[in-house]
């Protein structure tokens, strides 16, 4: 099996794991039956509560949710830079500072429990909140996975509030400070984020324990509880990214490195030009190392757009200004015939 098949095994075996997590979720969600050994006549007061009951009380929470994934997929959409750093810096805001909800490692071990509990392996279970306590995090879920496999990774590129906070820093230093990963060191180093994958998944299954999550990831600085190890680690690793731009997110996120996985089922890809093929206008432009070669490689795109931005670029496109020269030369010849 090619390396291309067993990937999109893996991410198609992703995508049934999660449809069958939220059927799983929504299940476990449910009340327990009334006993049914005799007649227990409870007050209306004390009657369970409905999935509508639920449901209203977490409306104004998905409606929020709701109101920032259209801002995320505008922002998307429309390619432009004032509203992606407004999406950005909601991204912080709103899914930082107030909501603290990140996908995380921990969900992919939630994810694999439920998988492995259903189908009767070792002893998991419990992976994943309740579905009718939890919509709005279930509405966040979906959208992250299903906008990776349609488009790639927007999730990471736009809604993970960690790497929206780097985005930001990194507008912010000064051009100067950065340094230039070489590319075959930058190429290098972006597996690294799948050994840290493997080992947490591997540690998880055969200890069943999640608590060293936080030693690998830094979204906790968002609920500013943490030890003091954690807090000079999260220093020493936001001091790095003022040199090495989005350093983390490139190499070192284990669930970026998921991410990047399910993201080889992309639908909707980036476009490209024939010149493409001999152009490095947007490999040098890149920001994220995702271009090699002049291909792009769909686990390492967070769709920033920089690229695409460019390709809309008639003035700086090389496909644009060679299209106008054939234009031109076409016009000429016509004038000419018409002579």
């Amino acid at each position: 099996m090619t390396f291309a098949a067993r990937v999109v095994r893996i991410g198609g075996a992703l995508l049934r794991a999660l449809a069958l997590t939220v059927l799983l979720a929504s299940v476990s969600g449910a009340q327990p039956a009334d006993d049914a050994q005799g007649f227990n006549f409870d007050d209306a007061d004390d009657a369970a509560p409905t999935f509508l009951d639920l449901a209203s009380g977490q409306a104004l929470d998905v409606a929020l949710f709701a109101a920032f994934a259209t801002l995320v997929m505008v922002s998307f959409f429309r390619k432009s830079v004032r509203l992606r750093v407004v999406t950005l810096v909601a991204s912080v805001l709103y899914m930082g500072f107030y909501k603290s909800q990140l996908l995380s490692i921990v969900n992919v071990f939630g994810t694999l429990s439920e998988t492995l509990a259903a189908v009767k392996v070792g002893s998991f279970g419990g992976g994943l909140p309740p579905f009718v306590y939890s919509l709005a995090w279930y509405a966040f879920a979906i959208f992250s996975v299903v906008t990776t496999v349609l488009w790639g990774r927007i999730y990471c590129g736009r809604v993970c509030a960690f790497g929206a906070l780097t985005q930001l820093i990194d507008a912010v230093v000064p051009a100067r400070w950065r340094v230039t990963v070489p590319p075959a060191l930058e190429q290098r180093a972006s597996y690294i984020k799948y050994g840290i994958l493997i080992a947490a998944v591997g540690y998880y299954l055969a200890t069943r324990q999640i608590t060293f999550y936080r030693y690998i990831e830094p979204f906790w600085m968002f609920t500013r509880e943490g030890t003091t190890v954690l807090w000079i680690m999260l220093g020493v690793l936001l001091v790095a990214s003022m040199f090495v731009r989005n350093l983390y997110c490139r190499f070192l996120c284990p669930l970026g490195a998921a991410l990047g996985l399910l993201s080889t089922l992309t639908v909707f890809k980036i476009k490209r030009w024939n010149e493409c093929s001999q152009c490095q206008l947007c490999e040098k432009t890149c920001e994220w190392g995702a271009i090699r070669k002049r291909k792009i490689i769909l686990t390492e795109c967070v769709r920033c757009d920089d690229c695409e931005r460019l390709y809309d670029d008639k003035t700086r496109c090389p496909h644009w200004l060679l299209e106008a020269k054939r234009k031109a030369r076409a016009i000429a010849d016509a004038v000419g015939v018409a002579r």
